[in-house]
């Protein structure tokens, strides 16, 4: 079989180490005994005749330069000399100069051959400086050049470079594999699979999407020749930092920066563009400070990036054994840590990013991680579509309550039955005197009896604004501030960052945010209130803010193709068929009662008999005044606007005008 060219050329370097390490315990032996003959006399007048006591350093030294060689190649040998020889040279005409007699001949050091001297080229060295400068000013010369070798030493861990070459064993190059069939069938066994009648997509049909590329990690010497590059840099700006850590990430290397006492964060931030510049980097990210430490992260994008794909994240034992039925397996962050989010504690996300940075596969990413987490008896979804392509494919499976909704006006009614069911199940739990979906569950112990959580994801929020934004953004409100106990959670997501879209209400009601590239600073702050967004690499590359966290994690999304969705798309349909809710899609239809207005005379009269006399009232005053839920309350307000005695809402939380008092007063008497 024929050798690559990278193997030819280790297997040259590896001669090579031989060969130097061979010659160097040669030259050792010559130097120590006398049982090597003529050459290693030959041998031994040369080295210790030239040089001296640095002739007996230098061949350990050579040895060393040659184990270094091996294991970081030709530019950290180089380094290392640039920082030794000096040394050695100061030694061989500091035992000149402490020894030194204008009598002896340099000739004699050639001959003489021991570790009294610093043989001939010490010799030269040190008589040319005695001539020129004298005793004293020779002294102050080989004293100064010793300071500046320990500095320089020093500041560059010289000493840490020794210690881990001599400590840490060898670390071989990993090459990730592309998985075999066996590996790729027996990964797909491992998923847990949820009980019946859903179960995992079949491994066969999923298997052909799992093809991983041939990467290769960068070696240690390119990533510290980087944070060298990177030290400089700052540098050469008046920054004075060290780099303390390096996190290689699927996307980004992070370094950890330790600034010097005195130099400002805001110096660091400003210097982004310059830092780029000088690092030939397409863009980067300044996080200032880390929190939790000390330091300054400076995100630099690879040069290659290692795609993370899903079926990876769905294998492991966290995303197996993570409790929640809703669990959303995002990717890796910085460090290649998978990281796995709970949609219950969240309890809803706001998605947003501009248009081909990866919102669509992080929503079939999220989907999926549900699917094969949970059955339809466990988690059911309400998906709503306004562009009609991108949630369409999941029609059909067990998990949906109706088909994937596509007209803004039904979105609406789904988004109000939504309400209504928030509302029943509130009041299901007051009866059971329970707090939340869960105690509820545990409590009733039958599983005919037990509520399934909803999720309800809308792909673009913005054409239902742009078609009914008032009745959405009510009924995304409702559902934020009082959905998460009841078990119904909202995943919101938008290419429209705009605050026309995604409005100051619907911001404070959602506190969970994944921001994905975008296009300006305007944009990332309407998202996550902050900017970072705008320095994102896109294609997944994301910035994930949970709810009471101090900043937003940076993570590579996970990636999973519309093949693979299909595929698991189709097992389910094959196994579960499809399980629609006739009630909610009456709801939608519009066939059920029209639940806004469906109010008895008695609280109407009731009402009626309120506001006479009065100039505003408010639905908080309708629900007190009549001992009937928010809903309710929001029914007979609504009715009461029908008949022409209020006014039109002017908004969340404001009052309305009463418009006909003698209406008013006819109908309370």
């Amino acid at each position: 079989m024929k050798k690559t060219k990278k193997q030819q050329a280790k297997q040259n370097q590896k001669l090579i180490t031989i060969a130097a390490v061979g010659v160097a315990v040669l030259v050792i032996t010559s130097l120590f005994t006398d049982q090597v003959g003529m050459l290693g006399i030959a041998i031994k007048t040369i080295f210790a005749g030239l040089f001296g006591i640095g002739g007996y350093i230098l061949p350990f030294y050579a040895i060393y330069l040659s184990i270094l060689n091996a294991r970081h190649g030709i530019d950290r040998v180089l380094y290392n000399l640039v920082q030794i020889v000096p040394a050695i040279l100061l030694l061989m005409v500091t035992i000149h100069v402490a020894n030194y007699d204008s009598s002896i001949e340099l000739a004699t050091y050639l001959t003489s051959a021991n570790l009294d001297n610093g043989g001939f080229v010490g010799g030269v060295i040190s008589k040319l400086l005695l001539t020129l400068i004298g005793l004293y000013g020779t002294c102050i010369v080989i004293s100064a050049l010793t300071v500046m070798w320990f500095v320089c030493v020093f500041n560059n861990n010289f000493i840490g470079q020794i210690k881990s070459i001599l400590q840490n064993p060898p670390q071989k190059k990993t090459v990730k594999k592309t998985p075999s069939r066996a590996q790729k069938s027996e990964n797909l066994d491992n998923l847990e699979k949820p009980a019946k009648p859903v179960k995992q997509a079949k491994p066969a049909k999923v298997k052909p999407a799992l093809a991983m590329p041939v990467l290769e990690k960068p070696s240690k010497t390119k990533v510290d020749s980087a944070a060298q590059r990177l030290e400089d840099t700052l540098l050469s700006f008046g920054v004075e930092a060290k780099v303390l850590q390096i996190n290689k990430g699927p996307t980004v290397t992070r370094y950890e920066l330790q600034p010097k006492q005195g130099v400002k964060v805001s110096k660091i931030l400003n210097l982004a563009d310059d830092i780029a510049l000088n690092l030939a980097a397409s863009g980067i990210r300044i996080e200032a400070p880390i929190p939790g430490k000390s330091a300054v992260g400076i995100e630099i994008p690879n040069e290659k990036t290692e795609m993370v794909y899903l079926i990876e994240l769905l294998g492991t034992e966290k995303f197996k054994k993570f409790p929640s039925k809703v669990a959303f397996a995002i990717g890796k962050d910085i460090a290649g840590e998978t990281i796995i989010a709970d949609i219950a504690t969240m309890p809803h996300l706001l998605i947003a990013g501009a248009t081909g940075s990866g919102k669509s596969v992080c929503i079939n990413t999220l989907v999926t991680s549900i699917l094969c987490k949970s059955t339809p008896q466990e988690v059911r979804l309400i998906m709503i579509d306004p562009k009609v392509v991108e949630l369409s494919i999941y029609n059909g499976i067990p998990h949906l309550l109706v088909p994937v909704v596509t007209e803004p006006k039904k979105a609406s009614g789904a988004l109000n039955w939504a309400v209504e069911e928030m509302d029943k199940r509130y009041n299901l739990f007051s009866s059971k005197t329970v707090r939340d979906i869960k105690s509820y569950n545990e409590k009733v112990n039958d599983p005919s009896l037990t509520i399934p959580q909803i999720v309800i994801i809308i792909d673009e929020l913005a054409d239902l604004m742009m078609s009914c934004s008032k009745e959405v953004e009510d009924s995304i409100c409702r559902l934020a501030q009082k959905a998460r106990a009841a078990g119904i959670h909202l995943i919101i997501a938008t290419q429209r960052p705009s605050v026309d879209v995604i409005t100051g209400v619907i911001k404070a009601n959602i506190p969970s945010r994944l921001a994905f590239a975008v296009s300006s600073g305007i944009d990332s702050r309407t998202i996550l209130d902050m900017n970072g967004a705008e320095k994102l690499l896109g294609k997944g590359d994301m910035l994930f803010n949970p709810m009471g966290a101090i900043k937003p994690l940076r993570v590579q999304g996970a990636y999973i193709s519309d093949k693979e969705v299909l595929a698991i798309v189709e097992d389910l349909k094959a196994r579960g068929g499809t399980q629609y809710s006739q009630e909610v899609l009456a709801s939608i239809e519009g066939t059920a009662e029209p639940v806004a207005i469906k109010t008895d005379d008695m609280l109407i009269d009731q009402a009626t008999n309120l506001i006479s006399g009065r100039d505003t009232i408010s639905i908080a005053t309708l629900q007190t005044s009549l001992g009937v839920s928010n809903s309710r309350a929001s029914k007979v307000m609504n009715e009461l606007e029908l008949l022409g005695l209020v006014s039109p809402g002017l908004g969340i939380g404001r009052p309305r005008k009463v418009l006909n008092q003698l209406h008013a007063h006819s109908k309370g008497a």
